[in-house]
């Protein structure tokens, strides 16, 4: 039933972003007249889950020979998963390049040191339409990674788009995640240091695993393996109440 319902209604096509229809467009029809009810998840009930570990491997690449080899072999895969990070800000107004860019496939993370190694490598893969490139909220990266030169994205798919279709109205990966798969990704190290001159384990783990987790929730969702209406965060919809705080109601 749901493996139909992606194919209705998640053809690819429709959340890629091409060179010719650069912003996505929201659904406008009020959730309330879509369905009474909604799938979310609260911040009590991530916390009792139990942690994601990053599953595959990891590569590294700091220099341009790196990034060229990269960038070829990951021309061969039809789809891959993306990501970014950015030194944070703490002054008000002052913004960072990004620091890297994480392409994932389901084996092995790319972990593309951009403070290091520029953008004009990778930005022949970021603008093929030939890979599909399966983010979250990839128009913040477009935004982030056009501070480092002139880009024109293509052939991405926004997760926050296809979940809406699961009745998911939730937009974080940690709560889309946990809400999919029951597990919690950290959020450790986010607010750490994405120029520093070696990344830590820690650093490379957490970076990896939100790449790998976008593949991942894509290709879960295309082959019809989750249930909206069996699961256990599915509630009643109130149009007042926050997201995250709705009622628990059965799943009958």
């Amino acid at each position: 039933m749901f493996l139909a319902r992606f194919n209705k209604h998640m053809n690819p096509n429709r959340f890629i972003i091409a060179k010719k229809f650069v912003s996505l467009q929201p659904i406008t029809t009020p959730m309330a007249n879509r369905t009474q009810y909604v799938v979310s998840i609260g911040k009590e009930a991530i916390a009792a889950l139990p942690v994601k570990t990053y599953p595959a491997g990891i590569r590294v690449i700091d220099t341009q020979e790196q990034a060229r080899e990269a960038i070829s072999d990951l021309s061969q895969e039809k789809i891959v998963g993306f990501d970014t990070e950015t030194r944070p800000s703490f002054r008000k107004g002052h913004l960072h390049k990004v620091a890297l860019m994480q392409i994932s496939t389901a084996e092995c993370c790319y972990l593309f040191r951009l403070n290091k190694i520029g953008i004009d490598t990778v930005k022949p893969f970021l603008e093929n339409p030939e890979v599909l490139k399966i983010g979250l909220s990839v128009h913040d990266d477009f935004n982030a990674l056009r501070r480092s030169g002139n880009l024109q994205p293509d052939g991405f798919i926004d997760l926050q788009q296809v979940v809406k279709k699961f009745d998911i109205s939730d937009i974080s990966l940690q709560k889309i995640y946990a809400i999919i798969f029951g597990e919690r990704i950290s959020k450790s190290q986010r607010l750490s240091n994405w120029e520093a001159d070696r990344l830590s384990d820690a650093q490379q783990a957490y970076a990896a695993l939100d790449a790998w987790a976008c593949l991942h929730i894509y290709n879960h969702l295309k082959k019809g393996e989750f249930d909206p209406v069996a699961s256990p965060y599915r509630h009643i919809f109130e149009p007042d109440t926050p997201v995250g705080k709705h009622s628990p109601s059965s799943n009958n």
